[in-house]
């Protein structure tokens, strides 16, 4: 139980950096947002839980897998909010069509071969 604390701390610890920067300055609190720090830890954190390579192998590579249905949702954000959309309308769009990529990324990724 404290492991789970500590590893929630430290990447609690890890957002709130990167919010308190983005205030200040956008784009290096974008850059160390954009960083892949959660799958890094999450990596630590699955190694130090399950030193297994075949199965840290293939968590990374369904991480990358993951990552692209996710990307759009960074350019459909800003596009709605200079249309002039609320934030909170934007991010539950941005957030609904990263839900639908996910979900054909998990029907596809079968047919082309890809374990997730």
């Amino acid at each position: 139980m404290l492991f789970l604390a500590l590893k929630a701390l430290i990447s609690g610890i890890l957002i709130a950096i990167a919010s308190t920067l983005a205030k200040r300055y956008p784009g290096f609190g974008a850059l160390v947002a954009a960083l892949p720090l959660v799958s890094v830890l999450g990596m630590i954190w699955l190694w130090g839980e399950k030193p297994d390579p075949a199965n840290m192998a293939a968590h990374v590579q369904a991480t990358f897998w993951y990552v692209l249905p996710s990307l759009p949702m960074f350019l459909v954000i800003p596009a709605l909010l200079r249309a002039g959309i609320g934030f909170w309308p934007a991010l539950g769009l941005g957030c609904a069509l990263t839900v639908l990529l996910y979900l054909g990324m998990v029907a596809l990724a079968p047919r082309l071969g890809i374990a997730l």
